[in-house]
């Protein structure tokens, strides 16, 4: 395979492509265990041949068995491209539409290497997030999109390129649903039997959309998270010399390091995983790794002491850490660390989403395949030392909360003590951080916009950086309230120092959380520059479905909508829908993303910027209704807010409070001003009537 001509024509038949099987010197997707009945595992491989001509099939069929059996699921290595997959600038690729070329380049940088979790197993992150489930489906669908016309849309069936069908210019390229399972038979279980059958697939948030852009993609969300709770928690703004330990720097918790530098404070990050930490220290996301827990408590206690900034990487269990640092203030009264969360893939606990202190990896992923029983009861009691250590250091001044990957509850259904009594069915001891944080700034509308400058010049991502500064200062002149203009400050200091700390990985992109009259006005001066020729290429906006308006997840991004709306899909379905019929080039709707199979309902989006009046158009009326959905839907079912004036940076218990973290006007005028002053800023909003 030398050329993108080759790669958009179709599946390599004739002469069939050399079985290399599993590369060496990459990491792979653990072993799965779907437990197929016999029936199963024909039905499996009938439907992996369902995409071959049957002269192919008698060769293929004892190859694609012995997958099922070795791994679990039907990736076909065989057809693994052998050319580098990376974002080729978007004139490379061979396509009758820009839209179709701008799809290309986001999909081939889902599964670059540098970016993928598992690349040759299609999984770009959180240990399951898969962009298609088998390599013949990633062939069909670069021939479909080479061949796609304005005039027609391809429609996506879980990884599956069901075919081009005729539209119009004014609809979408494309539609994406991921894990459409009826809802009594979405469940773990099932879900590894439908997925090993090829007929359903996880697509996290943004893999199975193509809208992932690296570990950058929550960078951005977690220096607010953790600038955010020294102001809520510790009540202080300068972080210097605080500590902050987690876990995870595979996927998208390798953003944790890079964000502990950017505030200014010590991150201490646990990895079980060598390869991942590797990764993350080469890309130059970690400063220091360390595989002594000695070494570790001993350079945390150094930079403490020096106020440097650090983020350090431990190549070890992050259990073992809790329980140390446990241990050193039992014997000395040294409390060594002040914030505290967890970005394993908790989400996927039993395989390799975390993995239990009791063994070492190797030891575990064996154990994970030859006894997923006893795997799964090691699993859950790492959980429930863990919650214990954290525990203990909680009667102390350190805070711990819920980063939404399912941690507490996979800890609760482990026996773990981190109920809260009184509480509702999204509420623990330690609250999410959307309870606390992240859902006060999605209640003013802000998110995690991205654009991906197609071109792959650098010098277009630092015109965009240039005009997103721009136009978020011009906002600031203009006068906005208080909560939104320490937002904006955030937001112009992040564009700042993006560029310095190396962010990009793979495509030329950048995230910013921007509310709607922001995500408006950047759009429109990206379209303009695109026209003017000051950006050289199409841009491709997205999002992380983690968002204002995205997703409905009762453990993370509705918990604390307190009504019992909480459970409740609408939002993500209409996002989706509102968003294909607005102007959006792509849409996806999934089953499962970030918390869990069965946990949450999100809807995603692409939209390409072209330079072109219906490109601006189309951005103005998308991006609207993208944020004054989540807005109109947090002022119909509102949040637990705190009414009444001035809210304390820290309340006497910040860990029983449900306040904001604003310390100015209630948030509930100021998500009201925000939907009058932002949301109708392009047009008039309809929905102003429910008030």
């Amino acid at each position: 395979m030398s050329s993108l001509q080759a790669l958009c024509s179709g599946l390599p038949l004739r002469p069939l492509p050399e079985n290399r099987g599993r590369w060496a010197g990459v990491p792979h997707a653990p072993v799965r265990t779907p437990g197929l009945s016999p029936a199963e595992e024909q039905l499996a491989l009938r439907n992996a041949l369902r995409y071959f001509p049957p002269d192919v099939q008698e060769l293929l069929a004892p190859e694609f068995a012995q997958e099922l059996r070795l791994y679990g699921h039907i990736y076909m290595y065989r057809f693994c491209p052998a050319m580098k997959m990376t974002a080729y600038p978007i004139e490379r690729y061979p396509c009758r539409t820009r839209a179709a070329a701008a799809i290309m380049h986001m999909i081939m940088n889902n599964l670059d290497p540098a970016v993928a979790q598992f690349p040759q197993e299609l999984v770009t992150y959180g240990g399951n997030g898969q962009v298609f489930s088998n390599w013949a489906q990633f062939w069909l669908m670069m021939s479909y999109l080479s061949q796609m016309t304005e005039e027609q849309t391809l429609v996506m069936y879980s990884g599956h390129p069901l075919g081009l069908f005729p539209s119009s210019p004014q609809a979408p390229r494309l539609v994406i649903t991921n894990g459409m399972v009826i809802p009594n038979y979405s469940s773990r279980t099932e879900y590894e039997k439908l997925f090993a059958m090829g007929v359903t697939m996880y697509g996290q948030m943004t893999a199975g959309s193509y809208c992932y852009i690296g570990p950058q993609g929550i960078v951005h969300g977690t220096v607010l998270t953790v600038l955010n709770a020294g102001r809520r928690y510790l009540g202080i703004k300068d972080l210097a010399g605080k500590v902050f330990v987690t876990s995870g720097l595979g996927g998208m918790s390798g953003a944790q390091a890079k964000a502990a530098v950017i505030v200014g404070c010590i991150g201490v990050i646990a990895e079980v995983d060598k390869a991942a930490l590797m990764k993350r220290h080469e890309q130059g996301w970690l400063m220091e790794v360390t595989d002594s827990l000695d070494h570790c408590i001993a350079r945390l206690r150094e930079a403490r002491k020096r106020k440097e900034v650090l983020s350090l990487g431990y190549h070890g269990n992050v259990v073992d850490l809790w329980e140390r640092l446990v241990h050193e203030l039992d014997t000395t009264g040294e409390l060594l660390v002040d914030l505290g969360s967890d970005q394993t893939s908790c989400h996927n606990p039993f395989n390799g989403g975390y993995y239990p202190v009791q063994l070492g990896f190797a030891e575990a992923q064996s154990l994970m395949a030859c006894d997923p029983t006893a795997f799964k009861s090691l699993v859950q009691e790492s959980l429930r030392r863990q919650v214990s250590a954290i525990n203990r250091l909680a009667k102390e001044n350190f805070f711990f909360w819920d980063y939404g990957n399912a941690f507490l509850l996979e800890a609760q259904r482990a026996g773990a003590d981190v109920e809260k009594k009184g509480a509702n069915r999204t509420e623990f001891r330690y609250p999410s951080y959307v309870q606390h944080i992240m859902g006060d700034i999605f209640s003013l509308g802000f998110g995690p916009f991205r654009w991906v400058c197609t071109s792959g010049d650098p010098q277009d991502l630092a015109v965009t950086d240039e005009l997103a500064a721009s136009v978020l200062e011009e906002a600031v002149a203009d006068g906005v309230d208080p909560a939104v203009k320490l937002l904006y400050t955030d937001n112009i200091r992040w564009i700042q120092e993006a560029a310095k700390h190396q962010l990009v990985v793979g495509s030329q992109a950048r995230i910013l959380y921007s509310d709607q009259k922001g995500r408006v006005a950047i759009a429109v001066a990206f379209n303009q520059a695109i026209a003017r020729g000051k950006i050289k290429a199409p841009v491709v906006l997205s999002r992380d479905h983690h968002d204002v308006s995205g997703t409905d997840s009762p453990f993370r991004e509705t918990s604390n909508i307190y009504d019992g709306s909480a459970f409740c899909a609408d939002m993500a379905v209409q996002n989706f829908v509102g968003d294909a019929f607005r102007g959006a080039t792509w849409v996806a709707l999934h089953n499962g993303g970030g918390v869990g199979w069965g946990e949450v309902i999100n809807g995603g989006f692409g939209l390409v910027l072209d330079g072109t009046q219906e490109a601006e158009q189309k951005a103005k009326m998308m991006l609207s209704w993208d944020v004054s959905n989540g807005v109109s839907h947090i002022q119909a079912f509102p949040r637990a807010f705190s009414p009444g004036g001035p809210l304390p940076l820290q309340t006497a218990d910040p860990r029983e409070s449900s306040a904001p973290f604003f310390p100015q006007n209630s948030p509930t005028t100021l998500a009201y001003r925000c939907l009058l002053s932002h949301c109708c800023w392009v047009s008039p909003c309809i929905f102003l009537g429910c008030f």
